[in-house]
């Protein structure tokens, strides 16, 4: 690490925690969850015996396997091995044993021979546009509402006698660049108005300017929250934003206080602002309704709206409109929700693959995993009618935890040429992967790769990933229990977090 360099409230940076033995000694789970559980932005889907078939099936491959190669079950549950092992289990429960059907690239052999898990590892520029934490010291606590709501999310099991101190700098660093491939982040907030955000843009700043510093390369870069229904002070704001914090994008949530982008008197001037300060990308959320409100307020129609007219400007659509209680599958054109809302807006208004326009994935790809038919048709439709340079990889961790099981999932997963002859999708190639995990976001975003790559094996980061991979008994990602379970968990989350979201 280098010298001077500390965390908001001038913490040092606690190395050790990045790499501590004194963890406690969590449950066996499956590194890819097969119930996803909620970020606090939707009602989880009730457990299924499908749910329960796989965990006792991986249950009990991981305790064969590691008793024939002589590993402890946690040792092999954090191996790429365990990692092929739960992915074939959702192929044969979740996905009618691969076949001709979509699923993952594992074979049964790669449960046993660390040497053929090709498939799940790899060397791309892994840009992850939708990463969050908290600061435990902040402001936000007196309310109290934040800090129970932040209970159910899997990160809160870490082991920290304070779980809040789970969701810190600290354990960002650790899960999203240690334990997994993630090359660079977008870190983003929740929809707050500042003095009451559990991270404020000053303390996202303070975050970049550490990670940045260790890396001496620029591996973080944060958002500006911004809130344009609670008045023109918001609009204000931004350029304070943008001088004092260098913010590289602006992140809003129309869902919550119920306005459009395409709104004359509230969405068209926040656009009119970020285009008169330069930064002139505008993170979007769309889709993942929170329970309770009007679905219709979270669709992307007005994206359509607002994309032709400020062909400038770069509408990053995070979530892609997907919703869960929206059945994936062949687009529709009369559907009112899901990610066929963003397809309908993009077909309509003649956006195009070279337009500006791009579907964002966190939580998205995450919920799906388990669905193998369902992400077919989800990626095929955004392949075929945004193109695979305007789809943007994103994961919502630290919320759930390391990211890698969802990177080595995607890594792994295939379109069926049966789909791809039945609805015209594109293959998912390695080039289309490798764009959609980083390149595409890097030229959004203006990151030299070929810089930030070179600067990746050397820095202090770096070092203290193969610190962990030399010593497999360091090797304890998050893979705990994924956010809320129930309508009940949902709802007591909510009313703890005052109806906003994770």
């Amino acid at each position: 690490m280098k010298s001077g360099a500390s965390l908001p409230g001038d913490c040092p940076l606690r190395y050790g925690r990045l790499v501590k033995k004194s963890a406690p000694d969590f449950p066996i789970e499956s590194p890819v969850p097969f119930r996803t559980g909620s970020n606090g932005e939707f009602e989880p889907p009730a457990p299924t015996v499908r749910d329960r078939v796989a965990d006792e099936a991986f249950q009990r491959l991981s305790d064969e396997k590691s008793r024939r190669l002589g590993l402890s079950r946690r040792d092999f549950v954090s191996s790429a091995m365990g990692t092929a092992t739960a992915l074939w289990v959702i192929n044969q429960v979740y996905g009618c044993s691969k076949r001709d059907g979509a699923g993952y690239d594992v074979d049964a052999g790669m449960m046993e021979d660390r040497g053929a898990c090709e498939a799940l590892e790899g060397d791309e520029f892994i840009f992850d546009v939708q990463t969050p934490h908290v600061n435990p010291n902040g402001a936000w606590r007196e309310g109290g509402g934040f800090e129970g709501a932040l209970g159910g999310f899997p990160q809160a099991r870490c082991g920290e006698l304070d779980f809040v101190d789970c969701f810190d700098a600290d354990h960002y660093i650790r899960e999203v660049f240690v334990h997994s491939d993630t090359s660079v982040a977008a870190l983003s907030q929740v929809p707050a108005v500042p003095g009451n955000n559990p991270l404020e843009t000053e303390e996202a700043a303070a975050t970049r300017d550490v990670v940045n510093r260790m890396a001496v390369s620029q591996r973080l870069v944060i958002h500006g929250i911004v809130v344009p229904d609670r008045g023109p002070e918001q609009l204000d704001g931004m350029q304070s934003l943008k001088e004092a914090q260098g913010v590289a994008a602006w992140k809003v949530y129309t869902q919550f206080g119920g306005w459009r982008l395409d709104d004359e008197d509230i969405g068209i001037p926040f656009i009119e602002k970020a285009r008169e300060l330069d930064v002139k990308l505008i993170c979007a959320h769309k889709g993942l309704s929170q329970f309770g409100l009007d679905p219709s307020i979270s669709s992307a129609n007005d994206i359509g709206v607002v994309a032709p007219m400020y062909p400038d400007v770069n509408f990053l659509v995070y979530h892609s409109g997907f919703e869960v209680s929206v059945p994936e599958g062949p687009y529709d054109s009369s559907s009112v929700q899901g990610v066929d809302t963003l397809v309908k807006a993009v077909i309509e208004n003649d956006i195009g693959k070279a337009g500006n326009v791009y579907a964002e994935l966190g939580s998205t790809w995450r919920f799906l995993m388990t669905q193998p038919e369902a992400a077919a048709h989800m990626l095929g439709k955004l392949l075929l009618h945004l193109g695979e340079e305007r789809i943007l990889w994103g994961t919502d961790s630290i919320w759930y935890g390391t990211p890698q099981d969802q990177i080595s999932a995607f890594r792994a997963f295939e379109i069926p040429e049966r789909m791809q002859e039945q609805y015209g999708y594109p293959a998912l190639t390695a080039q289309a992967k490798a764009k959609i995990l980083g390149l595409n976001a890097a030229e959004v975003y203006g990151i030299d790769v070929e810089a930030t790559r070179c600067a990746i094996d050397e820095d202090d980061v770096a070092n203290a990933k193969l610190a962990i991979e030399l010593d497999p008994s360091l090797r304890r990602p998050s893979y705990r229990r994924p956010g809320p379970q129930s309508r009940r968990e949902l709802l007591r989350y909510l009313r703890l977090h005052e109806g906003m979201p994770g």
